[in-house]
């Protein structure tokens, strides 16, 4: 018999049963339900299954977070449920039946985003690198760098800049194909929209300033200036969004018999056009204005009460799923500035998370079956992924998720006061440091320190005067 047999039934018959369950899918960590009566759904029975860590709803899906195990258990729980194998997409879209319009904004800016996460943590740690052997003088007395004593370290600088450019300048190309794929229109058209906004025929939108002469293409009664948008974020999602509403209009009026020659030439064109004309000039100046007043903020006499704000409320700002607009923000950031100054105290949030349930496992060390949930818990978060972290242990008993918004805060305003800029969005928790600029890993390590400590020392304070004692069982149930 399975050893998953019992715990499915048991959070089958929870849950409200397989009338229930709209749909049911999984990620790497947890299962994700759609239910067609949340109401119906016994929250703390559920939670007390041995194999579950902790549950929350999050975009109109109802979560249980199960662990690495969570794929073995799925198939078996589907089979008892009697309910057939769901996606990731299709259980995205009966999830906005539960959803309102703020989420429904945010819920797509992340599915444009996510699927880029990977290959923006990848250039954020090769900067890092290439910054470190390229930029910090370590020999002959911190006169030289490895790149000016070694040819090979040089070969190697020279060749990650190939992934690095590939990935931040030629990001659009990314960005109009995960638009494309997020509205259903044609990706492979989507990147070539994306293709035509960095273009190498295209002026680079950071010479401009400088260039003695601007090239044009010249239309006779008009002219349109060949300024291409690398690593900009916004250009290239209103180019996205306008390709994809043209071509799903067009495909309901053109005929089947022509669509096929009719639908990519009327929706591509234009829109390329457009996005010369119109949309690139405009998303240009939003996203300046955008990375103005967020660098402004956080560079002002007042940055570190912004700082102070944002390192306390990110952990809750991710229980409602918020926290996805903060990347479009540190990708304008990037852009603009060459960094970002504001995902650090992100990875710093993480870390704080992790550091809670580090002093949940010296509290509870005689506990072996609660190590089980804890220890994978803050492994996992060090490493970037808090939801076992937060919702298994943190918002479980309440105080140590406190503790962790405090220690945030105070690595934040060290972080911001110290003017630390990330090269990019990077690995969210301790190995977050590569993605760090070289002349600022010393004091965002004495932050990583202060986010390792604050929070474990005031877990156990509050475990020993039971202060900080907040039940948050509500706020877990919270739809966002």
């Amino acid at each position: 018999m399975s050893k998953y047999k019992e715990p499915a039934k048991d959070l089958l018959k929870h849950i409200g049963g397989s009338n229930n369950i709209s749909v049911v899918t999984h990620c790497a960590t947890r299962m994700r339900f759609v239910l067609n009566d949340p109401e119906k759904a016994d929250i703390d029975k559920i939670e007390e299954i041995q194999l579950v860590k902790g549950t929350f709803t999050q975009g109109g899906q109802f979560q249980v977070i199960i662990g690495n195990e969570v794929s073995s258990f799925y198939n078996d729980f589907i089979k008892m449920a009697g309910v057939s194998d769901t996606s990731k997409e299709e259980a995205k879209v009966a999830a906005k039946q539960n959803m309102n319009v703020l989420q429904r904004m945010i819920s797509h800016l992340a599915d444009i985003f996510t699927p880029l996460i990977p290959a923006l943590v990848v250039g954020g740690l090769i900067l890092g690198f290439r910054n470190v052997i390229g930029d910090i003088k370590l020999l002959e007395g911190g006169t030289k760098t490895l790149v000016e004593v070694s040819q090979f370290w040089s070969g190697v600088h020279a060749f990650l800049w190939l992934i690095g450019e590939a990935i931040f300048h030629f990001l659009p190309v990314g960005i109009t194909w995960a638009v494309a794929r997020k509205m259903g229109a044609s990706q492979i058209l989507g990147i070539v929209l994306g293709i035509t906004l960095v273009s190498p025929q295209l002026l680079n939108a950071y010479g401009v300033a400088g260039a003695t002469e601007i090239p044009f293409w010249d239309f006779g009664f008009a002219k349109i200036e060949m300024i291409g948008y690398q690593a900009q974020v916004i250009p290239a999602i209103l180019a996205g969004l306008v390709f994809s509403f043209l071509e799903l209009k067009l495909r309901k009026v053109v005929p089947n018999a022509i669509s096929m020659i009719v639908v990519p030439f009327l929706s591509l064109v234009p829109t390329v056009l457009l996005a010369h004309i119109v949309l690139g000039p405009i998303g240009w100046q939003i996203g300046s204005w955008v990375s103005d007043i967020v660098y402004s903020g956080l560079t002002s006499a007042f940055g570190w009460l912004f700082a102070a704000v944002f390192g306390f409320v990110y952990a809750p700002l991710v229980i409602t799923g918020l926290h996805h607009m903060t990347n479009a923000i540190d990708l304008q950031l990037m852009s603009e500035l060459g960094g970002t100054n504001l995902w650090p105290m992100i990875a710093l949030s993480n870390i704080a998370q992790g550091s809670a349930v580090l002093a949940m496992i010296f509290i509870n060390r005689k506990d072996e079956e609660e190590k089980q949930v804890s220890i994978p818990a803050a492994i996992s978060c060090y490493l970037g992924v808090t939801e076992p972290a937060m919702f298994g242990i943190n918002l479980k008993y309440g105080f140590p998720f406190l503790a962790a918004m405090i220690g945030s805060l105070v690595a934040a305003v060290i972080s911001v006061g110290s003017n630390v800029m990330a090269n990019s969005i990077g690995v969210g928790g301790i190995p977050g440091i590569l993605s760090i600029q070289p002349k600022y890993m010393t004091v965002f390590a004495l932050a990583m320190v202060v986010a390792i400590v604050i929070p474990f020392v005031l877990t156990i304070i509050f475990a020993k005067t039971n202060t900080g004692k907040i039940s948050f069982k509500k706020s877990r149930s919270i739809k966002a």
